[in-house]
């Protein structure tokens, strides 16, 4: 697997990794996660966004269930908008068909 994932959460300040990994512990332990940290994207087959805020900065990473279970991160980015955009939507998208096809 690529590290999508870890060069978005490397860059980040400590605060703000601290928060991303309350949120990963939290949508472990929860059997049902609130919207507010875990929300399926409109219009994709399969694709959530864990949401997480510190401060006031909003954070999102995206990523998917494989058989139900295992939840797989794609990309994060910082979000500056009121809609998510396109573009980060579209790559994480790639990023899971990409897993699907490497997975067989």
């Amino acid at each position: 697997m690529k590290d999508y994932f870890t060069n978005f959460f490397v860059k980040q300040k400590d605060k703000v990794k601290d928060k991303i990994i309350w949120t990963f512990e939290l949508i472990e332990e929860i059997q049902k996660v609130p919207e507010t940290y875990l929300k399926h994207v409109e219009s994709t087959d399969g694709l959530y966004e864990i949401r997480v805020q510190q401060g006031s900065d909003i954070f999102r990473i995206f990523c998917f269930f494989d058989e139900g279970k295992l939840v797989v991160l794609a990309n994060g980015f910082q979000k500056k908008t009121q809609k998510t955009p396109k573009k980060e939507i579209v790559k994480a998208l790639k990023i899971m068909e990409e897993y699907h096809n490497e997975k067989g």
